[in-house]
């Protein structure tokens, strides 16, 4: 663990978790007891390192096997199918040759592309895009998931990722037969893009309406968090913090985890051993973390593709966006038109530079909100 108790890039740990304790045990008992679950909340809200939390639970990591499937980065049902069986080997080898040898024996179709290391590990040789067929290899997975010798837990992150595979249309029905028939594990569908995690589990056309229970997760109360927050600032050299400078952080940044943890962070390097962090200190916080990420924040609003650019930067300087049908923000922003904002909306989603929230969009990172603001739209 590094000096700085505020962690800003993944589990450290359940003493660096802030509470969940509700959630912890409600999906725990869920999934051991037979469900399979829909987690959905936006970004930055924490659902993977609750998904982790959970599976660090004594209750969980003795009696069952856990994988965690971020499928984020894939883009077809090749890197799917590829990553699944990846996570699966990297998972079951810290548990010994009798666990993982399972797993191989499982994969007939790729097993000549799993070599051993000088240590005697298994390796995963294949490289995204490489599995062919890839329903072979996916049916081998689950055959193995069936049978293992202990009972599965199978995360999927950010699971509408599938909906942009154009290699296989059917995956959403492939996938509900073959968990269907899964008697020996159970599934967490995790998801930050809503609304088309509701299309997916909530519509009666959708081959998964019905398949799941369906669970929301919102931003930590702020009572929970400024003690949390008073507990990790006294380690290592007693520093203290005021609920007042919590509360304006939290307010500021609307609970969102990620980015309170991250202005959290910086507050803490700033503060001397033995200090008192004030409310003055935050803004230097986070004039900090914009000048480190300027460049990076440059980079990102040069590759859009000019139209969404535009609408984008429209977006950031509303604030939040109702309504593009009227054609009043069409004309405030001077678009070029209703319908060229609409596939530009559709873009931005895909690529979570926005997010919608009751039919209202808004930047999704705030930072880049932030930095917007002050560098490029003047607010």
């Amino acid at each position: 663990m590094t000096n700085n108790p505020f962690v800003t890039n993944g589990y450290a740990g359940p003493d660096y978790f802030c509470d969940r304790m509700e959630e912890t045990a409600s999906l725990i008992q869920f999934l051991t007891n037979g469900n399979n679950m829909a987690l959905m909340s936006p970004r930055r809200l924490g659902k993977t390192d609750l998904i982790k939390h959970c599976f660090q639970q004594e209750s969980i990591k003795d009696d069952y096997y856990c994988f965690l499937i971020d499928i984020y980065a894939t883009n077809s049902f090749r890197d799917f199918v590829n990553v699944f069986g990846k996570t699966i080997l990297e998972a079951l080898k810290p548990k010994g040759r009798r666990a993982w040898e399972g797993f191989v024996n499982a994969l007939l179709s790729v097993r000549s592309e799993i070599s051993l290391d000088i240590n005697g590990n298994p390796v995963w040789g294949l490289g995204i895009g490489a599995l062919t067929p890839p329903q072979t290899t996916l049916d081998e997975i689950f055959s193995y998931l069936r049978t293992a010798e202990k009972h599965c837990l199978v995360a999927i992150d950010e699971f509408q990722q599938i909906l942009y595979y154009n290699d296989n249309k059917n995956i959403e029905a492939a996938l509900r037969t073959q968990i269907q028939q899964c008697n020996n594990a159970n599934f967490i569908f995790a998801g930050s893009q809503r609304h088309l995690m509701s299309e997916m589990f909530l519509s009666p056309s959708r081959p998964f309406y019905q398949s799941v229970v369906p669970m929301s997760l919102h931003p930590i109360p702020l009572d929970r968090y400024w003690p949390f927050a008073e507990r990790l600032f006294a380690k290592n050299g007693g520093r203290k913090i005021t609920y007042e400078v919590v509360e304006t952080v939290y307010q500021r940044f609307e609970g969102i985890t990620a980015n309170v943890q991250r202005v959290m962070n910086i507050l803490y390097l700033l503060t001397p051993q033995g200090e008192t962090c004030t409310k003055e200190m935050i803004d230097t916080a986070i004039d900090t973390f914009l000048q480190l990420s300027s460049e990076y924040y440059g980079e990102l609003l040069r590759q859009m593709p000019e139209k969404q650019r535009d609408v984008f930067l429209a977006i950031a300087a509303e604030g939040v966006a109702r309504s593009f049908s009227s054609g009043k923000f069409v004309r405030k922003y001077r678009l070029p038109s209703t319908s060229s904002v609409v596939s530009a909306v559709k873009g931005l989603l895909e690529k979570d530079f926005i997010t919608k929230t009751d039919n209202a969009y808004q930047v999704y990172d705030r930072f880049f909100q932030l930095w917007l603001e002050r560098r490029v739209i003047g607010k």
